[in-house]
């Protein structure tokens, strides 16, 4: 959890994240999540104490709803799943289940794992984040665990939001499903 204080640019983002939050009829003390893509971060607003933020890293190919585009979806999302509550840190997911298999963190021997949690994101808006040829469930963005926590503060995924496994345990804690996520490239 990131204890640097916000810089006066983030806090605007914030300040905009929250106008549209609010706009979807988010209201605090009620969780909500936004990632910002310029800071390779996602913050979780609501709850109680400060706003935690997190390094997180987003797609390689940058942002976009597109299918099949390797990019970060944009936009207004809900949890709709909250998957491998009490999971062993670096337990391996394939299909949203447990392989059994558990990585160690730093392990780059194997393709790209998703590991230890998943938040499993629904778009909202029907026809930008939602629907034929840009839906973010169908396809499968996540926020989830990785063992690359070195690469996290990079745009290096293959669409997905990662976070360091220990992270993502701290904040599947915070969020219930349909929780609010905004993701915003800038």
């Amino acid at each position: 959890m990131s204890a640097a204080p916000l810089t006066p640019e983030e806090l605007t983002a914030l300040e905009l994240a929250k106008t549209t939050l609010r706009a979807a009829g988010w209201q605090e003390p009620a969780v909500a999540l936004v990632v910002l893509g310029r800071w390779q971060r996602l913050y979780c607003l609501g709850g109680e104490g400060s706003c935690p933020s997190w390094p997180v890293s987003t797609g390689r190919a940058g942002f976009g709803n597109q299918v099949d585009s390797g990019r970060t979806p944009i936009g207004l999302h809900r949890v709709c799943a909250c998957i491998g509550e009490n999971a062993p840190v670096g337990a391996v997911f394939k299909g949203r289940i447990p392989t059994g298999e558990v990585v160690a963190e730093g392990a780059d021997d194997t393709p790209d794992p998703i590991t230890t949690r998943i938040l499993w994101l629904d778009g909202v808006q029907e026809g930008f984040n939602r629907g034929p040829g840009v839906d973010s469930r169908a396809r499968y963005i996540y926020i989830h665990g990785t063992p690359r926590a070195h690469l996290l503060g990079q745009p290096v995924s293959a669409g997905c939001i990662r976070m360091k496994n220990e992270h993502v345990i701290e904040l599947f804690a915070r969020v219930p499903a349909d929780t609010l996520v905004l993701i915003e490239p800038a």
